[in-house]
This record gives C-alpha cells, sequence and structure tokens, in this order.
C-alpha cells in the first residue's frame, strides 16, 4: 500500500500563484509514475497534468498547460504542482495520484492505483 499526502492548498486571488506537494510514503515511490487530477463541486474528477517516474516526461491538461508545471524529487519521494496564473475556475479539490502501469501516467482516474486526500485549492476574483 502507498499513501499519499498532499499540503499546500489554501485561498489565492487570480493571477496568483500556489505550490502543492505530494509526498508518498509505504512504496518504491520511483516505481510509478504520478498524476494531479482535481475535483470541483458537481463535477467530474478530471486529470490535470502527470509525470512519468523519472520526472523526463509530463503530459498536461489543455486548460492548464503554460500555467501549471509537474515536477518530482524521488529521493525526497514528493511530487510537486506549481500552479501559476491562477483563474477562478482552477477551483476545485486537488488529488495526487499514483500509476504503476502507464510510463507517463493515465489521463484517466481509474486506472490510478493509489490516491492522496486531496487538498482545497479555492481562487477568488
Amino acid at each position: 500500500q502507498m499513501q499519499l499526502v498532499e499540503s499546500g492548498g489554501g485561498l489565492v486571488q487570480a493571477g496568483g500563484s500556489l505550490s502543492l506537494s505530494c509526498a508518498a510514503s509505504g512504496r518504491t515511490f520511483s516505481d510509478y509514475a504520478m498524476g494531479w487530477f482535481r475535483q470541483a463541486p458537481g463535477k467530474e474528477r478530471e486529470f490535470v497534468g502527470s509525470i512519468s517516474w523519472s520526472g523526463g516526461s509530463t503530459a498536461y491538461a489543455d486548460s492548464v498547460k503554460g500555467r501549471f508545471t509537474i515536477s518530482r524529487d524521488n529521493a525526497k519521494n514528493t511530487v510537486y504542482l506549481q500552479m501559476s496564473s491562477l483563474k477562478p475556475e482552477d477551483t476545485a479539490v486537488y488529488y495526487c495520484a499514483a500509476d504503476d502501469l502507464d510510463t507517463i501516467g493515465s489521463y484517466y482516474p481509474y486506472d490510478y492505483k493509489y490516491w492522496g486526500q486531496g487538498t482545497q485549492v479555492t481562487v477568488s476574483s
């Protein structure tokens, strides 16, 4: 079992920046591609971005491309989501997840094996 714990959420004004972290334990972190997802009230969980086990490859949803950056530090068992130019529509609970099958990380939530509990990000207009 892998435990994932997100941190860094909060309230930020539109145009601002926020950085999320996700600390992993319980399994070999570098065996997993990692993904970030978000879920707004009344909406389905959606893909934000993902990163390969080595950190050498990333993928992003079109809605965040150019504004969000995913990185990881395998020595610290941590994956990060740096968010900038935030918009009110970025408001959601953000989750990190671990994928042991896909090289970069799947776009689909059901492909991920382990999930964190989520952290709230609220962007005010």
